[in-house]
């Protein structure tokens, strides 16, 4: 199945902005984030199809991943 990842802020750094993806089916967030060496405390806010979604989601062919690290200010 064919997922896009989009990831943002400092998760860009040496990695993509945008890109797709071939996943097995079954595939989870948790493992998209193994995948990309994203460490799943860098990975503060997750979107699927523009809705929060939770790391255990398990993913659908066509499904877009958003990946927010935590945002700081003041």
């Amino acid at each position: 199945m064919k997922v896009t990842i989009k990831l943002f802020a400092i998760l860009r750094r040496d990695r993509f902005d945008t890109r797709v993806f071939q996943f097995e089916e079954d595939t989870t967030i948790y493992d998209i984030l193994d995948r990309l060496n994203i460490h799943t405390e860098d990975a503060a806010i997750v979107f699927v199809n523009g809705k929060h979604a939770e790391l255990e989601q398990k993913l659908l062919d066509g499904d877009v991943v958003s990946i927010f690290p935590p945002i700081g200010g003041g």
